[in-house]
């Protein structure tokens, strides 16, 4: 099995191909790819085939078709189209046939058809108005159901079936539950195994447990938990993201201004939480990924441009064992593994 760790550089317009040592989890650039416009948000198709990569410039937002060499981890741009707004995230459904975007401006998604080459099309399936912010879009394991978290001032999360021989969206019987006001939520992660979803609060330096009703594809919420340490209030942070591990028994956040990882132990049968304390990293720690063999976390910096690389032992506590220097700023951090 072969590692490798994607990074895209926003202010640099760059995408960086790491060949990862599943031993040591060090890094070493096997490719430097130069792009027109600035790189964001990064996603994988379902087969490990393709990359789309969101990317922006003045006026213009759009998504680049990637295929992957998975023996060299090589990337090819095979496509690009534009979108009709400034996405903020995209991510394949669960079949890779369709991709999804969140907007923040109007507050709106949008579903677009992928070929079998694994080129994203021109033209949208399906396109709906929620409310303004709306920062990511997923389907859910089933492939039946996607949920849209927005982040402050609108604090909700938006319910939908999904058709996923259609692509089309509709919204749920419960079209949406919000959280408290002045959360946020603003990344999500499923549980590999279990009916659980995990929520990174913007706003509000919390992560936000759920279950999901795998009848009706609803949301039930179980619990609130700050990612700062027990009894800084004054502390000004924000949230970036959340993944979970391999496992399923630990889930980490990334906190920017207290310039952490956040981890947590998952409670197997409950879905509840425990705090496992916070790791220092670089300053701004936004984006940040999990190798899939669970043994190493990468966190990137978007006010130093390095990337710290972490192992994480048995208890899910992750320990830093090198730096790089990448460049500014690391948008999205991908590790995968091909057979």
């Amino acid at each position: 099995m072969s590692h490798y760790v994607y990074v895209p550089l926003t202010a640099e317009r760059r995408f960086l191909v790491f060949m990862m040592n599943p031993h040591s989890g060090e890094l070493h650039l096997v490719q430097d790819v130069n792009l027109s416009a600035e790189p964001w948000q990064l996603c994988i198709d379902p087969r490990q085939e393709y990359l789309y990569q969101q990317v922006r410039d003045k006026g213009f937002s759009g998504v680049i078709s990637f295929s992957i060499n998975k023996k060299t981890g090589h990337i090819t741009q095979i496509g690009e189209i534009e979108l009709p707004e400034d996405a903020c995230y995209v991510a394949t459904d669960r079949s890779g046939k369709f991709l999804l975007a969140a907007y923040l401006i109007p507050g709106m998604v949008t579903v677009s058809q992928i070929d079998k080459n694994g080129v994203v099309q021109d033209s949208l399936v399906d396109q709906k108005l929620t409310d303004i912010y709306a920062h990511c879009i997923r389907t859910d394991k089933s492939n039946r159901y996607a949920f849209v978290s927005h982040v402050h001032p609108t604090n909700v999360i938006h319910q939908f079936l999904f058709d996923s021989d259609k692509g089309i969206l509709t919204p749920n019987n419960i079209p949406k539950i919000p959280t408290d006001i002045t959360y946020g939520p603003r990344h999500f992660t499923f549980h590999p195994q279990l009916d659980l979803v995990y929520f990174n609060e913007e706003q509000s330096s919390t992560i936000g447990a759920y279950q999901l009703d795998s009848r009706n594809g609803t949301l039930v919420y179980l619990e609130r938990l700050s990612t700062l340490p027990v009894g800084l209030l004054e502390q000004k942070n924000s949230t970036g993201q959340v993944h979970i591990h391999p496992s399923g028994n630990y889930v980490y956040v990334s906190n920017r201004g207290h310039d952490s990882i956040a981890m947590f132990a998952v409670n197997r049968k409950t879905g509840k939480l425990t705090s496992l304390g916070q790791e220092p990293s670089e300053e701004v720690p936004r984006a940040f990924g999990i190798d899939p063999s669970g043994k190493f976390l990468f966190a990137g910096s978007d006010h130093s441009g390095r990337l710290v690389l972490y192992r994480i032992n048995q208890q899910g506590i992750i320990t830093p064992i090198k730096l790089y220097d990448l460049g500014m700023w690391p948008s999205w951090v991908l590790p995968v593994a091909f057979d």
